[in-house]
């Protein structure tokens, strides 16, 4: 019998319990997978307490590495024994065993470990689709990355270096500053401490960035906008801190005729061509070294709860797995 982290209704970490389910054996198009390595998310948070509604009872979580153990009618390009990772079905990864269409599965290369997949997947393409697709950083430019020593942000300093793009970065105290400088980050902000408006103002000579990546939300907004120069990017990918409240569009023709964008993974990954692509370039990022996974914190799968206190604390740092 396979194991799963459920919730029978929205809330705080407690919501969730360690449930017994009833895996089907895999449909047309579907690889049953053995997980070895979960990925945790802000996402799943959002999810969880309700800010992302789905009908309840639910599953939880989008990314994790395993074993393919059976392929159902009709698959062609998986195997049983074989070496897979996912990060865009639909809620269910937080559990031992799971049914995943074919089209979401990825094919993980030898050098690529579970636990690396299990962490970079969700995270790694997430950067991928905000700088390569979003819009295309180029090198020589400057941005401003909030909350650079996350888990997505410890990527985004590592591959906007390999890129010759400079990162100034909003961090939460100076340990966490070290860190994202650790991995790329050219300028940080200890936005506890420093007004990070002013600082961004000093560090590009009054003129800003073209491009702000928010994944804060609420606490940031519509600071981050002043952080732009005129005809500026704003890009809200998260909402750590709360959603970002309606507001007039005639604000960005007030701040210097901006664009907004609230880009998501699986818009920029919906076929399994533009998926395994996108997966295709973080991999060689990783086999060349010049991004690396950094995980930082593990528990058991039954203990998912205590995975969300931590990551709501802000306490953690680099990216969060649970082991089944």
């Amino acid at each position: 019998m396979a194991k799963a982290i459920r919730f029978h209704r929205t809330g705080g970490p407690e919501v969730l319990v360690y449930d017994e389910v009833d895996l089907p054996d895999a449909g047309p198009g579907e690889v049953r997978v053995r997980h070895t390595a979960i990925g945790v998310n802000y996402i799943d948070t959002y999810h969880r307490s309700g800010l992302y509604p789905m009908p309840l009872p639910s599953g939880l979580g989008t990314e994790a590495a395993g074993v393919v153990v059976a392929v159902g009618p009709g698959v062609t390009d998986f195997k049983p024994g074989q070496r897979v990772g996912y990060c865009t079905t639909t809620l269910g990864a937080y559990s031992t065993e799971r049914n995943v269409p074919d089209g979401k599965l990825i094919a993980l290369p030898d050098g690529i470990d579970d636990r690396t997949a299990a962490s970079v997947l969700l995270k790694g393409l997430t950067v991928q689709y905000l700088f390569r697709q979003t819009r295309r950083l180029q090198a020589g430019e400057t941005i401003l990355f909030h909350a650079a020593a996350g888990g997505v942000g410890l990527i985004a300093c590592q591959w906007a270096r390999a890129l010759g793009v400079t990162v100034i970065g909003t961090v939460g105290s100076d340990d966490k500053a070290a860190l994202a400088r650790s991995k790329g980050c050219a300028h940080t902000i200890v936005y506890t401490r420093e007004n990070f408006v002013d600082r961004v103002k000093v560090l590009t000579g009054g003129k800003g960035v073209p491009i702000v990546y928010d994944s804060v939300g609420k606490d940031t907004f519509p600071a981050s906008l002043d952080c732009l120069q005129p005809r500026g990017l704003f890009v809200s990918f998260g909402n750590s801190s709360g959603p970002v409240e309606s507001f007039n569009l005639g604000l960005l023709a007030q701040k210097g005729s901006l664009y907004a964008t609230r880009p998501t993974l699986f818009t920029y990954a919906s076929t399994p061509g533009t998926l395994r692509a996108m997966a295709a370039e973080l991999f060689e990022l990783i086999l060349q070294g010049k991004v690396q996974a950094d995980v930082r914190q593990t528990f058991p799968l039954r203990d998912a709860a205590e995975a969300h206190r931590a990551l709501a604390s802000r306490s953690t740092t680099g990216a969060t797995v649970l082991l089944p």
